[in-house]
């Protein structure tokens, strides 16, 4: 039986189930800014290692400067590899893309509502130390009673032993616990090593997500709105 669940933020409650990736690409698109996809996916990920390993983002950051500082790491990289870009871009994309998660995040909110009225939650999450600053910018802080994230615990995703601190956070035992991701090989593997259940959020991941010819999760959905009745499902 299910008596606390813990979330992954980033994909699952921001953009209900799209990898933040998908969603820069697209706002690259929109906004005209001339790379190709592989260079962008060499600059997404070395403006996520880059925002991992310095303190470029600060505790009291709301999520408008995540993305700004985001972008403007990737088009230094971009740059530096022979791009020519409009410094300009950087707030039309992060303004766009704040919106979407402005958007997803007042979709999720009354599931949280209703699923924190029955359980007990945690976030658990690969986040820059600004975390709390973020959720209670978006109005939903108050529905978790712990939140685990990598920069404050000094450990990341995929590690099973952050999915671990969540479980510990709950006071359950593992099977007690459901966790809910959006990505296969950093949500669900990871937190399914710890013993708890878990509930993927299969929508379109970025590149992670192909190894999962058979998946471990013990339910599979395609809309955050259907995490309640799932959890239900599952007992």
């Amino acid at each position: 039986m299910t008596k606390g669940i813990l979330f992954d933020y980033g994909g699952t409650i921001d953009t209900n189930g799209l990898h933040w990736a998908n969603v820069l690409w697209d706002a690259y698109q929109h906004n005209h800014v001339k790379v190709d996809k592989d260079a962008f996916a060499s600059a997404y990920k070395f403006g996520e290692r880059a925002l991992a390993i310095h303190p470029i983002i600060q505790p009291h950051h709301v999520f408008y400067d995540v993305l700004y500082l985001k972008v403007e790491q990737q088009f230094g990289y971009l740059k530096e590899n022979g791009y020519e870009l409009d410094s300009q871009a950087i707030e039309a994309i992060a303004r766009e893309c704040d919106r979407v998660a402005r958007t997803s995040v007042e979709k999720a909110a009354p599931v949280l509502e209703k699923l924190a009225a029955k359980y007990p939650l945690v976030m658990v999450s690969n986040f820059y130390g600004n975390l709390n600053s973020v959720l209670k910018e978006f109005g939903i802080a108050h529905y978790f009673q712990a939140v685990v994230e990598s920069a404050v615990v000094g450990v990341r995703k995929p590690d099973p032993a952050i999915w671990q601190l969540g479980v510990e956070a709950q006071g359950f035992l593992p099977h007690e616990c459901m966790a809910v991701g959006d990505s296969y090989s950093k949500d669900i593997l990871p937190a399914k090593a710890t013993g708890a259940k878990a509930i993927w959020l299969n929508v379109a991941g970025f590149e992670d997500d192909a190894e999962a010819q058979v998946s471990v999760a013990d339910a599979e959905i395609t809309d955050f709105a259907q995490v309640a009745d799932t959890i239900d499902s599952l007992g």
